[in-house]
Formats: C-alpha cells, structure tokens, sequence
C-alpha cells in the first residue's frame, strides 16, 4: 500500500450539509412491498434519506458547507490556495466544477482548483491530495470540497433496472473540509490501494465516450465481487495499516467506514477487532453518500459537541475504482460543526432544455 505522512497540518473544520427534505423509506412499501422494506432496513441499517430539490446539485450543497465554515470561521478568503472538488456528480461535463466554485466561493486567482472523480473512497483521497498540495507549497488553507447527489444520480435509474431498492441505498449530501497549516499539529497519516483490474465491479458507461450509443442500461454492478471486496481486502488493509503503524483498536476513539451498509460495515468492524461500540453510524438517517458518508458520521455524533477535547478517528473508505484508502488523524471535536439544512441552489443563467420546451 502506497503510504503518507503530513506534519504540520491539521483538519481545522469540517462540516457537512444536506437538503430540507428527509423522506422515510417506508414510503416504498406500496411499491415494494412491506417484508421487502423491512428487510432491507434491518439489513442496509437505511431507515430514510435526505434528498435534494430538483435544482439543488452537489456543488450547491458543498459551496454552502464552505461558506459556513469560512464566515463563521472568519478565514480570509485570499489565504485560501487550493480548492479540491471530490464527486461523481459535478455540475457539467466541462469545465471542472471546482473553477466555478473557486468564482461561487470568491477565492483568489492564485489558487489551484480541480476535481476528482471518485466515489466512496473521495473523503480520504481528497484529504491526501488536499495535504500534499499544503505539503508541497507554501498555503496556509485548502479546502477540499466534496459530496454526491447519489439519490437522483442518474445512474440510480439504471443500476438496479428490475430493483427498486437502490433508491432506498443512497441519498444527497456534500461536505466541506478545512485544512490549515500548524506547526503545533500531529502528524496525519495515510494509505491507499487501487486494484483497476476490477472496474468493471461499480461502472456507468453511458453518455460518456468509450459506449456513446449505449443509452438504455449504461451502468452495471457486481454485487457479490463488491460484498468480497469489502469484507475481505478493506479489513485486510486496515490491519495492516494498524500493524505498521503500531496502533491497535484501543488507541482510537472510533472506527468510520465508508457508511456502504450496515452489514458490510459490523463486518469490516469484526475483521478489525474494532468493538461495534466504536464503529460510527450515520446511513441510518443519511443512507450511502458516497464521499461524504463519513463526514456525515463525525457529524453524527461529535458536530454539536464544544469545547476542545481531541479525538483519534481511524477513517476508511472504499468503492467504485475499485480504490480503498485510510486516514488516521486526530480532530478537535469541536472542529466538526453542526450539520447544515439548506436548499439553496445556484442560477448560472443557462437555460435547461426543458425550461426551453417550457
């Protein structure tokens, strides 16, 4: 596993933010039926979700998170040197989404500003990349921005085309992320593996350009491959990680998967000789948000938390790619903000086709 360590750096504010609108999945049982619903519920741990208004993306969600953190933080914007936008959901094709946040946010010209296409594994690749742009200059702030609209992706209407339950799996959050040069700071340390020779196991084609007539059933997932994945290679790195690292589950105050499903997550805990106890939840009121599914976890349960208590979580996540990866870092609690409700959405004065039709 390619590893990093970052002196000198911290995570100074994290916050994370979601629509107005939470919808129970018990609003599927006429559709599905109630075993159905119930089953899943005990089995994915999803009892509903928070989803966006139609016009509301993923940048929406994360330039409001970064805006909280900025004024209430009263960080001078022109000290901002890097913006990282980690989705699978951006705003255009081109330009990078991040360019137009980087104008949204009012940051200077003289910052770096891209995006990241990964999916469950983009909190942890986006705080490495994030770090290493800090370590490598001379910033004093980046942001790293990130988040999926998951719940009404497109990909949700073809990746289970006989299943409706892939509706009851995900749902729309984003999460923005300060990290701030301190000579004070502990150092951060993480580790990352990709095995590409398994792409095929999460992967939408259409509308892009190696199938662009293949428009009716243009994303496939291999459910089993995906279940092996997670329970047999995560644990597996999370161990090792532990082992080089000298650390055991007792030197951490809790553990933070990727919020995949609740199954997926007791097991990865298992393997680990993490208690459950330690193992944070939040896809029960959040569902799966991809890359933000464990900001929306520290948010759960340390964002109305005061005072400067220091915690140590071992954060791990893992997907599409296939690409898994691991951040252990310690917080200031009171760095993690309250979650933010907000259905704000951006006018870039385009016209859509069906406000053309209109």
């Amino acid at each position: 596993m390619i590893t990093s360590v970052f002196d000198n750096i911290r995570i100074s504010a994290l916050l994370t933010s979601v629509s107005t609108s939470w919808l129970d999945v018990d609003r599927f049982k006429p559709l599905m039926g109630e075993a159905t619903v119930q089953k899943f519920k005990k089995s994915t741990g999803v009892m509903g979700q928070y989803v966006s208004p139609e016009k509301q993306t993923t940048a929406d969600l994360a330039c409001a998170a970064a805006k909280e953190i900025l004024e209430g933080r009263n960080i001078c914007v022109d000290e901002i040197g890097a913006l990282v936008f980690v989705t699978q959901t951006p705003d255009y094709a081109k330009p990078a989404t991040a360019c137009v946040l980087q104008y949204r946010l009012g940051l200077p010209m003289d910052c770096i500003a891209f995006d990241v296409n990964l999916g469950c594994s983009g909190f942890v690749n986006g705080i490495n990349i994030a770090a290493s742009l800090m370590q490598s200059s001379k910033l004093k702030y980046a942001l790293l921005l990130l988040g999926d609209t998951a719940y009404r992706d497109q990909i949700l209407n073809t990746l289970y085309p006989k299943d409706d339950s892939g509706k009851m799996l995900f749902g729309d959050a984003a999460a923005a992320v300060l990290l701030e040069r301190d000579e004070s700071a502990e150092p951060i340390a993480c580790a990352f593996r990709t095995d590409g020779s398994r792409y095929k196991s999460i992967i939408h084609v259409n509308s892009h350009h190696r199938h662009l007539k293949w428009k009716e059933y243009g994303s496939l997932m291999d459910g089993v491959g995906v279940f092996n994945f997670t329970i047999t290679d995560v644990p597996a790195m999370i161990n090792e990680f532990m082992r080089d690292a000298g650390t055991t589950p007792d030197d951490y105050d809790c553990l933070v998967l990727h919020q995949a499903n609740l199954y997926v997550m007791k097991q990865v805990a298992k393997r680990t000789g993490f208690p459950l106890e330690k193992m944070l939840v939040s896809i029960d009121e959040f569902a799966n948000t991809s890359s933000a599914s464990i900001p929306t976890a520290l948010t759960k349960y340390y964002g109305n938390e005061n005072g400067d208590r220091i915690i140590r979580p071992l954060m791990c996540g893992f997907g599409v790619g296939l690409s898994w990866g691991i951040v252990d870092a310690k917080i200031k609690a009171c760095d993690i903000l309250p979650l933010l409700k907000t259905d704000e959405s951006f006018d870039d004065g385009l016209v859509s086709p069906s406000e053309q039709e209109e």
